[in-house]
């Protein structure tokens, strides 16, 4: 990636002075972790001229000091003379900028102080727009709401009772890899001991998602087939994000894959792996999903032996997910639709419904509902925004963005924290970067969404007096991205500076 222009190295300082100095912005998110620890120390280490001086005065003498980061003198004179962002000073500057013909007929806007959640700006904020993308912030808000930032995604393996069968139980983690499934297959050997030596024959157990596997657009490069069993995504590439070429069956990919590496690990297995459904197995209190495990772990029961009970299998090994707070960042970061479809099902068990697409879009809803926020008129066809039959308010997509910066709803911090950075990460890394957009680099963070004569743009923007507003603005029946970007991005930058 091509070293960052002057502008937004400034632009990013004054971010990071404006989060120490505003209580508002430190709503947003916490600085000293995630993805905001990693934009702090790239700034920091960016080597650069400029006035700022941070030593304290009368500090001692001591070994040459890097040099002072860029000052950003333009915006910190700003904060010199700060002012309220009133609602006739943003309708003044927003009115002329939606009359972007690049952003087609159909507009609405919606702008929010965080602080206080007073809106500044509306235009048709309740009308219900097909979000695209932008729904992913919902999405990740319900599933945040619903099973807290330390949840797990769990993969395990089990013994059937008379030990001849291997079930691999997938728990609907897109992020498995190569590298967790080689561990959790030498955890399985472990765990089988001296029965390695005895042939098995391995299954694969997907049962936990129902319903349609393919999303209703089909085989595409942006989805693979949602699967409770995949490796990486079903990428057929290198790729970790983005478009790929997919794998047609995810799950049997992964569990031949997982046969090979029992293989390698000295356990016996016959045969090519089948679909099977794993016996059910007695989890004692710590075997549940635990807040902080390790990335793998292995355990053991024991099958009753009381016949009025069913037999029951043998929890052999099993390995974890990364947090739901990690996973949230990259859905955001990344508009990730996989995982975006795994965390909805997630959703939608948290709430005793069916894993499919149907169940997981009214878990949501219920979950935003129960959240306080305004869901008339939403519709939920998928979780990633894919669906054209999505329906969602530039009014909810900025009551949640304030809801995630509320004191009281600290587990939806991710929400925020997750956003790309214009100019800087994920779907917002090549843009902001033409007049008068780049103004906004480095202080807009917002998740885009993009579909055939669809353009949507939601996320918060620090202005120049420290404050924090979440917007949304979505464009319907837009003639193009090529224009329609640049315009949201106009939009979003202009709420800096508002006249």
């Amino acid at each position: 990636m091509p070293e960052p222009r002057l502008w937004q190295l400034t632009a990013c300082s004054a971010v990071l002075g404006l989060a120490l100095a505003a209580g508002a912005v430190a709503a947003a998110g916490p600085w000293d972790t995630g993805q905001r620890k990693a934009e702090r120390a790239r700034a920091a280490a960016t080597e650069g001229t400029g006035g700022a001086h941070h030593a304290r005065t009368g500090a001692p003498a001591g070994p040459p000091r890097p040099a002072p980061a860029p000052s950003a003198p333009g915006v910190l004179r700003a904060l010199d003379t700060p002012r309220t962002t009133r609602p006739a000073d943003l309708a003044a500057t927003l009115v002329p900028l939606l009359a972007d013909p690049g952003l087609g007929p159909l507009r609405t806007a919606s702008v929010v102080d965080v602080a206080t959640g007073r809106q500044l700006y509306g235009e048709g904020a309740t009308t219900p727009m097909t979000p695209a993308s932008t729904i992913k912030i919902a999405t990740t808000a319900a599933a945040l709401s619903a099973l807290g930032p330390d949840h797990r995604i769990t993969t395990t393996v089990v013994a059937s009772p008379d030990g001849r069968t291997l079930t691999l139980v997938g728990g609907g983690d897109p992020t498995l890899d190569r590298a967790r499934l080689t561990t959790l297959a030498a955890s399985t050997a472990r765990a089988l001991g001296p029965r390695r030596t005895t042939p098995v024959r391995l299954t694969y157990d997907t049962s936990l998602y129902q319903g349609p596997s393919r999303h209703p657009i089909g085989p595409n490069d942006n989805i693979a087939p949602v699967s409770a069993l995949m490796t990486r995504e079903g990428r057929l590439d290198d790729s970790t994000h983005g478009p790929a070429p997919r794998t047609a069956d995810p799950a049997a990919d992964t569990a031949t894959t997982f046969a090979g590496l029992l293989r390698h690990a000295g356990v016996q297995v016959t045969g090519t792996p089948t679909p099977g459904r794993a016996p059910a197995v007695t989890t004692p209190q710590d075997h549940k999903n635990p807040a902080s495990p390790s990335a793998t772990d292995t355990g053991t029961t024991t099958p009753t032996t009381d016949p009025k009970t069913p037999r029951t299998g043998t929890l052999l090994a099993r390995t974890h997910s990364a947090p739901l707070a990690d996973l949230v960042e990259r859905t955001l970061t990344h508009s990730d639709n996989d995982l975006a479809e795994a965390l909805a099902r997630q959703t939608a068990l948290a709430h005793r419904q069916p894993a499919s697409f149907t169940g997981a879009a009214k878990a949501v809803r219920d979950e935003l509902t129960r959240l306080g926020l305004p869901t008339t008129g939403a519709h939920f066809a998928d979780g990633s925004g894919l669906s054209r039959g999505d329906r969602l308010s530039a009014a909810l997509l900025t009551a949640l963005l304030t809801r995630a910066a509320d004191p009281a709803h600290p587990a939806l911090r991710p929400v925020l924290t997750g956003l790309p950075v214009s100019g800087f990460t994920g779907t917002l890394q090549d843009r902001f970067d033409t007049t008068p957009a780049h103004t906004g680099a480095g202080l807009v963070r917002a998740k885009t969404g993009t579909l055939t004569g669809v353009n949507t743009l939601a996320g918060t923007v620090v202005t120049t007096d420290g404050r924090l507003l979440a917007f949304a603005f979505l464009a319907g029946r837009t003639p193009s991205p090529a224009t329609a970007q640049p315009a949201l991005d106009r939009l979003s930058a202009a709420l800096t500076t508002p006249r």
